[in-house]
């Protein structure tokens, strides 16, 4: 009898700790990381290098804000460059360099907040604003070429899919592919003789190094 007892004390006992070890955990509550970022682009274009900078602030769970500024070199799609017997380059025809400095202003949106972790972020991006055209004298220096360089003014813009990763709350690590658009206002750019560009488009590769606060 007293086995017995035993035994009907202990069963149900046994059935509530199997009970509580197949629990679920509650979800953890999402990451909350800084609503403003600094930093640097770094950029690989189709016409060559590039550097950039940013300033971002969150306007809301998504969507942040920004302004960016950049300096990147931009070819003529027909240039074709040509390597001599001695290692040097040459482009035929080709009459400026040319680098496009644009000012944009945009927002960016994260993408699946809710089902990807922290530690993968992605977002779409689209900015605007004006630019400045640089052209310098292909048949100078490279260095010694701006002291002829002329300006020219456009419109242009981007739109872009990226994503940052890591779980920091300090520094920021991304990495976007951005397409760039640019109307020139005026006669254009020759970059290779009797042939101006007035409106023109490029991919650009960014990787994305800075700071949140």
């Amino acid at each position: 009898m007293k086995a017995l007892m035993i035994l009907l004390l202990i069963v149900p006992f046994g059935l509530s700790s199997a009970q509580k070890i197949g629990e679920l955990a509650p979800e953890r509550p999402p990451e909350i990381f800084p609503n403003n970022a600094w930093g640097v682009d770094v950029m690989f274009t189709e016409g060559g290098f590039g550097l950039g900078t940013f300033l971002r602030k969150s306007l809301g769970t998504d969507l942040t804000g920004f302004i960016d500024f950049s300096i990147s070199e931009t070819k003529d799609e027909r240039e074709v460059t040509y390597i001599d017997y001695f290692g040097n380059t040459f482009t035929p025809d080709k009459v400026n360099r040319s680098f496009q400095l644009p000012i944009n202003f945009g927002v960016q949106y994260r993408l699946f907040s809710e089902s990807l972790t922290e530690n993968l972020r992605p977002y779409l991006t689209a900015g605007v604003g004006p630019t400045l055209i640089i052209t310098t004298p292909y048949n100078k220096e490279f260095f010694n070429a701006f002291g002829s360089a002329q300006t020219k003014y456009a419109i242009g813009g981007y739109v872009g899919f990226g994503a940052n990763m890591g779980v920091s709350k300090s520094n920021l690590i991304g990495l976007n592919v951005r397409y760039y658009y640019t109307y020139v206002l005026g006669d254009g750019i020759e970059n290779i003789t009797n042939i101006f560009r007035k409106n023109f488009g490029q991919f650009a590769l960014t990787l994305t190094v800075g700071i949140m606060y």
